[in-house]
């Protein structure tokens, strides 16, 4: 499969304008190549000049696509740090209201443990949030191999070597791809579901979690749960506030 229709089935659909514009910069790249003036009828300066231009244009359509995705991917990660806190405080006070309640009850049957209810609402938003924490990754995965694959395609077709170094310049220091703050808020969500919602078993927790293969296309029911979080996070938000 080539990148291009790995991308389009991959991408978060709802977040599709945020994603490298690879198909817009493949035909850049192509058009460079066709529109060059031919080795036979022009000195090798008038050629040198030629892609000398192109490349800064196509550069500076690299930097501006860089910021785009730079400051989409800061934007989502500060919204799902936000997100896990107030998961963290909601679960935090369940646990704490469950331990009072049974340190008040005078039967022996009674033990600290969250309501079965309560159990499985807090179940459901954590699964529903790790889908979303997925997604972040995917993207963050996505726009680095098409930043890589574009700028290997520069340096085929016009047989230079400066894509490559725009790439480890500008892509490789890029706060999307040195930031590994998603990876950690996704391990600490394994950990928190695992000893606190499924009583240290592991096996049990990533299954709750287990989102569908982002190598297929997703589905609606993947964009409609993205967004019913999104919209539902809210409501969260405001009853850990009341309580």
């Amino acid at each position: 499969m080539k990148f291009a229709e790995h991308l389009t089935a991959h991408i978060t659909p709802e977040w599709r304008k945020q994603y490298i514009n690879y198909e817009e910069m493949k035909a850049m790249l192509y058009m460079a190549v066709e529109e060059a003036p031919s080795v036979d009828s022009v000195e090798d300066e008038v050629l040198k000049r030629h892609f000398a231009n192109f490349d800064e244009n196509f550069f500076h359509y690299c930097d501006k696509e860089l910021k785009k995705i730079n400051t989409f991917y800061s934007e989502k990660l500060a919204e799902a740090t936000r997100k896990f806190a107030t998961l963290k405080a909601e679960l935090k006070t369940c646990i704490e209201e469950s331990e009072r309640s049974a340190k008040k009850s005078k039967s022996l049957k009674k033990t600290a443990g969250l309501p079965h209810r309560k159990a499985q609402e807090l179940k459901l938003a954590f699964s529903e949030y790790y889908l979303s924490l997925i997604l972040l990754q995917n993207y963050q995965n996505l726009n680095h191999t098409g930043f890589r694959k574009i700028l290997k395609k520069h340096d085929k077709l016009l047989r230079v070597d400066s894509g490559a170094k725009w790439r480890q310049d500008h892509v490789e220091a890029s706060h999307f791809f040195t930031n590994k703050d998603i990876d950690n808020i996704i391990n600490e969500t394994e950990s928190m579901v695992t000893n606190e919602l499924e009583g240290g078993d592991r096996q049990k927790a990533m299954k709750r979690l287990r989102v569908p293969p982002l190598g297929e296309q997703q589905s609606p029911w993947t964009t409609f749960k993205v967004g019913l979080f999104s919209g539902s996070f809210i409501v969260l938000g405001i009853v850990v506030v009341l309580s």
